[in-house]
Parts: structure tokens; C-alpha cells; sequence
């Protein structure tokens, strides 16, 4: 997959993400933010709508960057975040979890090994 193409879908997805966060968090937090969930609840789910949107308007940014340190740094970053996010979430169902959250450790899996096959085609690309 073409780095450009990744950062796009990556950009789309976590500011649908965002979005979801902050105008629906019990919506998107369907299985695991009750229905009547306070107030103090709903506003810490909408803080992390603001991080994903920042992440999204990050990778839209980045996707036509020419190779770069900060380009580098961006799917580095992008590693990381979808990396820990798979173990996170098996944690949450070894913990009790709702079970939706096998679909999200999937989708952060995969883009998390796209992500380090660009960081392997880009380091590839400066060595040779």
C-alpha cells in the first residue's frame, strides 16, 4: 500500500473517530459507556476525540510529504499509536471488555503492520 493512500484512510478513520468521540461518545462507546454515563465520563471520552482529530489532520497533512525526518517521525508515530492500541484492547478483553473491541484490535493490527512496512520501504529507500 502506497504511503499516501495509508495516511488518507488513516487520516479518515481516526477523524470519523474524533468526530464519534466528541458529538457521540455513547454512541460510538456503545457496550462499554452506559447510557446514563455521568457527565465527568462523557467529557474524558470527548478529550479523546480531540487527540484523534489531531492525529487525523496530521496524516492528511503528511500524506503528500516528500521523504523526510518529520515524515519518518509521523509514521513512526503511527506505529506506535496502532501498535499499542491491538495490546490494549486485549488487555480490555482479558479484563472483560466488551468483545467488540476483537474487531478494533484487528483493524489497529493491520494498520499497524502497513504502517511498518512504509517505516521499512522508506528506511530501505534511504540506504540504497
Amino acid at each position: 500500500m502506497k504511503l499516501k493512500l495509508l495516511l488518507s484512510i488513516t487520516a479518515v478513520y481516526m477523524g470519523l473517530l474524533g468526530l464519534g468521540f466528541i458529538f457521540a461518545p455513547r454512541e460510538i462507546g456503545i457496550g462499554a459507556v452506559p447510557a446514563d454515563a455521568p457527565a465527568a465520563l462523557v467529557a474524558y471520552l470527548r478529550v479523546f476525540g480531540s487527540t484523534f482529530l489531531g492525529i487525523a489532520v496530521l496524516n492528511w497533512s503528511a500524506r503528500k510529504a516528500e521523504p523526510s525526518t518529520a515524515r519518518r517521525a509521523i509514521i513512526l508515530g503511527n506505529i506506535v499509536g496502532f501498535s499499542v492500541g491491538p495490546a490494549v484492547d486485549v488487555w480490555g478483553l482479558l479484563s472483560g471488555a466488551r468483545q467488540l473491541a476483537v474487531i478494533f484490535a484487528f483493524i489497529h493490527l493491520l494498520i499497524a503492520s502497513a504502517f511498518i512496512w512504509a517505516w521499512r520501504t522508506s528506511m530501505s529507500a534511504r540506504t540504497s
